[in-house]
């Protein structure tokens, strides 16, 4: 399924604006017993109740996650302060012997799904083995603002996980608290001066106000104890 016809757009002081048809769901971090980050689970679908809708930015709205035009009330100041540079001017690489390893420190939207089986900036050394390998790129695949990257040396291709385009709005029941927007397979991004951002598979978009990476998530939510319902 291809992300035709589908865009976000960033409203100046606003909402996201939602064309296309966007699939939306509510998804939840799933932990294991320890706490560690180790899948995604689905909440539910939601049914917007037009096919372009608007979603909450500024982080109040009473009718979360669509936005109600409390931003206008509450005078939110939305500027986009992310840096505009592609995501390889962001990345640092970390080489291991099969598969290498892309970190966009400023992306993180701390859903740690890269701290377990010992940390990924570890593991990316030791994915020798064909299990080891597949594990290590399912575990950087999991990081839904695409902060991690693996990539395979053969082809010098990011392996990326095949997500449908579509909009999950993001639950972190271990840490209690409301997440990020998580836009999936390659829909574009527009900001409000009309200038697209890098498209990408994965990315996460704030929606708790509070970023000081906008219109990027950089894990505030977390922080500040963040809750929409």
């Amino acid at each position: 399924m291809a992300a035709t016809g589908m865009k976000i757009t960033v409203s100046k002081n606003g909402p996201y604006l939602v064309r296309g048809q966007v699939p939306l769901s509510r998804q939840a971090i799933g932990a294991n017993s320890e706490g560690d980050s180790i899948d995604w689970v689905e909440i539910e679908t939601i049914v917007p109740e037009t096919p372009a809708y608007k979603l909450c930015r500024c982080g109040h709205s009473a009718n979360k996650p669509f936005c109600d035009g409390t931003h206008v009330r509450i005078g939110f100041v939305g500027d986009e302060t992310a840096r505009r540079q592609p995501y390889a001017a962001l990345a640092q690489e970390i080489d291991g012997p099969t598969l290498a390893l892309t970190d966009a420190q400023s992306l993180c939207a701390f859903a740690r799904f890269c701290d377990r089986d010992g940390q990924v900036w570890n593991t990316v050394s030791q994915a020798t083995t064909a299990p080891e390998r597949a594990a290590f790129v399912r575990q950087v695949g999991q990081c839904p603002s695409g902060r991690l990257v693996a990539w395979d040396y053969q082809t010098r291709a990011p392996v990326e996980p095949d997500l449908p385009p579509s909009i999950a709005i993001v639950e972190d029941p271990q840490q209690g608290v409301a997440g990020p927007i998580w836009v999936r397979g390659g829909i574009p991004i527009e900001s409000a001066d009309g200038t697209p951002y890098e498209v990408r598979n994965r990315v996460t978009l704030c929606r708790c106000g509070q970023s000081k990476n906008k219109p990027f998530c950089d894990g505030t939510h977390a922080a500040i104890g963040f809750q929409d319902r």
